[in-house]
């Protein structure tokens, strides 16, 4: 049995539905809803304010969606009390962003303006040489970041670009001092 499936998910703070093979979980921030596969059950024990998540066979489909389908239900909880938030951060010369109307403009070394538009349930906002991507949906928040992240990808040489705010990245050392290293010999 499935370490994770076999949690229960704490429902405080948020309202639940079962309908139609589906859950919806209600809380301050919005409302968000997971289809749920046959092989799965979904049970709400109001008593101990928890969702518990149980396969109805043991095939091979049911045991791999057992996990999968409570860290989903998991994260909406989360999405819908807390929200999920991802920093980029661009770095070049010149480079700017800035939010107009519902598009993400970005001027990052290309020859024209990159427009990005921001999709619903979104929202995205720039600080300085961050941008800051915000939603309940923790899978779309992280799918924004990443579509935005790969217009213009971290340079290897100079770390020009957009990165994760977390993300490290490990220059590789230019020509110069691959040379400089070497001593000078074979120069010529």
């Amino acid at each position: 049995m499935s370490k994770i499936g076999k949690k229960p998910v704490s429902i405080k703070n948020v309202e639940v539905r079962l309908r139609d093979g589906a859950v919806e979980i209600k809380g301050p921030k919005g409302v968000l809803t997971l289809d749920i596969p046959p092989e799965i059950e979904v049970k709400i024990d109001r008593k101990n304010q928890q969702i518990l998540v149980e396969r109805k066979g043991n095939s091979k489909l049911a045991k791999s969606l057992h996990g999968t389908i409570r860290a989903l239900i998991n994260n909406m909880v989360i999405g819908v009390t807390e929200g999920y938030k991802k920093e980029l951060i661009y770095q070049g010369v010149g480079y700017k962003a800035s939010v107009q109307g519902n598009e993400l403009v970005l001027d990052v070394g290309f020859s024209h303006e990159v427009r990005y538009p921001i999709p619903e349930g979104i929202n995205i906002s720039v600080n300085k040489d961050r941008i800051i991507v915000e939603g309940i949906d923790k899978q779309k928040v992280g799918q924004v970041a990443a579509e935005i992240r790969s217009i213009r990808p971290p340079d290897a040489y100079k770390g020009h670009g957009i990165r994760y705010a977390d993300e490290e990245l490990r220059l590789k050392p230019g020509k110069a001092a691959v040379k400089g290293a070497e001593g000078g010999a074979g120069s010529e």
